[in-house]
């Protein structure tokens, strides 16, 4: 009987293969969440007897899973603090005019980026700056998106913190015996998996990204559910008094439209970008909450009161403290519909302030006094705690959610980015171990109020954590049943007469392609302990083959669903399905032939 067909039945092997293969069936079907049909593999192993609870159960307390919950405290703090503003900034400046130049800048600035912080926060803090970029330039969202999403996936191969499955790739080779990563272990071949495809996405940028379209109204759709109407006054001190739109880095660096401008009686319609603006000016703006919160804290703009209020006397900064906010809605059936907030004295009927207003169908243009208020509408509020619960006590609104803990620490700017830079250079100087660098950073970032206690734990994605601690138990178990090595013997006898450097294409390959279809961490549990055997029967060290896993899973450029950020733009592109494969096969097959000689100049192969 042929060695793999023997180790295949044995009883333990089989029930191993079957939960396997009804995992990746799971993984490709997406019928439960993947951490989900993680969890059912992690179970079934240790129920039908393949392992011991403590075997199956030992990657949830991993120091690469607490290192990952570390970096998500890390980046929360970050991204909370306002430490990437100047990167938004650059991003939405108007030195980048064309889609080749913001490819470049992509490639060259987020990709590193994203060797330290984790991809995903970064496309989405960045997919609105470039979309507006794209906005006022008129030029397709489909020529720079794609391009960011391989961007980050580009820089994620720097570092070990570049991604997750980094993380688990490290732990996985750790536990079968051969060492985990430090920092910068791979550093080498991701310089140049970096540079070169960066200069290939912008080479086949021209020729292979299509052009969708700009359709306006869809954007400015896409701006009402997204954003708050609301109007602004430009107070003493502003950073804005005495600049132009085209100058100044509100739109630049902050998810801004500027709708309209009013100076004393006289009213102002875009195009706006070259008028120079005065102390009082008033501004209608479309923005995020957090933007507007942002803007406010900066003291770039203060509230705009309205014209209701204007005989009011202003609130007291410090009982800013006291005041609550939240976002309330007009149901079906409220009496405040049809009505505008000057006639209804709203402040004085409910002792709270209308900050802002988003309706989900049509961005609202009026200034706030006049705006007529319609079912559907959300408010964003501003009132005493005691103000709020009144409203909780009535009908025509409906409190949906207390945001007032949404308030970036802009002030804490620096102090993140300190936080950032040291735990990743504590660990390069051997200092201390990267996972109580990072946890300790991550509590540093607590105490020096960067991040609040709730947010770290809001933080933290359970999701990511539940599956790659139950991914670890596949290694585990292919492992234990002989399962890996067996199938390991089979494809040496395949590849015995192969030169060693084809022989790493085949696993880049098959690695690049499983990834397409299912979870790439599931791809580097399931891979590694078989790569590594193969490479031992090969006759090279079995670092090499698990490179080779690990920068095959990370590779992701054929299918919209292989990667997490390639899904993020692929509605907001207009992409369609076969647009991600024309762009990235050519980046694959050179990720292909360029992998392997990487690691084999490494390994010196």
């Amino acid at each position: 009987m042929p060695p793999l067909l023997e180790a295949v039945l044995a009883p333990q092997a089989l029930i191993t293969l079957a939960v396997m293969v009804l995992s990746v069936v799971l993984f490709i079907g997406s019928w439960i969440p993947a951490e989900v049909t993680g969890l059912l593999a992690v179970g079934l192993l240790m129920a039908l007897g393949v392992l011991k609870p403590a075997e199956a159960l030992e990657g949830f307390g991993s120091p690469a899973l607490l290192t990952l919950v570390g970096l998500f405290a890390l980046s929360a703090g970050l991204f909370r603090s306002g430490g990437l503003d100047r990167l938004r900034g650059l991003i939405g400046s108007d030195a980048v005019r064309s889609p080749r130049r913001m490819i470049l800048l992509l490639a060259g600035v987020v990709g590193p980026v994203s060797a330290f912080v984790p991809n995903t926060p970064i496309v989405a803090s960045l997919l609105p700056v470039i979309e507006g970029w794209c906005h006022k330039r008129r030029i397709a969202p489909s020529k720079v998106l794609l391009p960011l999403s391989f961007a980050t996936v580009l820089g994620g191969t720097l570092t070990l913190l570049g991604s997750s499955v980094n993380l688990l790739a490290s732990e996985v080779s750790n536990k079968l015996g051969y060492g985990g990563f430090e920092l910068f272990t791979f550093t080498p071949i991701g310089l140049g998996v970096w540079m070169a495809g960066s200069l290939a996405m912008v080479l086949l940028s021209d020729r292979f990204l299509p052009d969708r379209g700009n359709d306006d109204t869809d954007l400015a759709r896409g701006f009402a559910r997204s954003g708050y109407i609301t109007e602004v006054e430009i107070p003493r001190g502003s950073e804005l008094v005495g600049q132009s739109l085209l100058g100044s880095r509100l739109q630049r660096r902050f998810d801004v439209d500027v709708l309209e401008l009013h100076r004393d009686q006289e009213r102002f319609q875009p195009p706006l970008a070259d008028r120079r603006l005065e102390l009082g000016d008033r501004l209608v703006l479309r923005c995020t909450r957090n933007d507007l919160l942002r803007l406010q804290q900066e003291h770039t703009v203060v509230l705009a009161p309205t014209p209701e209020e204007g005989a009011s006397s202003p609130p007291i900064p410090d009982a800013q403290n006291s005041q609550r906010m939240v976002e309330a809605l007009l149901p079906a059936g409220s009496a405040l519909a049809g009505s505008c907030l000057r006639d209804l004295r709203f402040r004085q009927r409910y002792n709270a302030t209308v900050l802002a207003l988003r309706r989900g169908s049509a961005v609202v243009r009026e200034r706030l006094g006049k705006a007529q208020l319609q079912e559907g509408d959300v408010l964003l509020l501003q009132g005493p705690q005691d103000a709020i619960r009144g409203l909780l006590a009535g009908n025509d609104l409906v409190v949906l959610e207390q945001i007032e803990d949404d308030l970036p620490t802009v002030s804490r700017k620096r102090v993140a980015l300190a936080i950032v830079g040291l735990s990743i250079l504590l660990p390069s100087l051997q200092v201390l171990p990267l996972v109580a660098s990072v946890l300790l950073g991550s509590v540093a970032m607590v105490v020096t109020g960067c991040l609040r206690p709730g947010e770290l734990q809001r933080s933290i994605r359970l999701d990511v954590i539940l599956l790659l601690g139950s991914l670890a138990s596949f290694s585990v178990a292919l492992q234990k049943t002989g399962l890996a090595e067996a199938l390991a013997q089979a494809l040496i006898r395949g590849l015995d007469a192969w030169p060693l450097y084809w022989a790493l294409a085949v696993v880049f390959l098959f690695t690049t392609l499983l990834t397409e279809v299912m979870s790439n961490a599931a791809s580097v549990a399931m891979l590694i302990p078989i790569a590594a055997q193969l490479a031992l029967g090969l006759g090279m060290p079995p670092m090499a083959a698990i490179f080779a896993v690990l920068f095959g899973a990370s590779q992701s450029f054929l299918t919209p669903v292989g990667y997490q950020t390639n899904l993020m733009v692929f509605g907001p592109g207009r992409y369609r399905f076969l647009d991600v494969a024309r762009y990235g096969f050519p980046l694959t097959l050179l990720m292909t032939l360029l992998v392997p000689w990487l690691i084999c100049r490494q390994f010196g192969l």
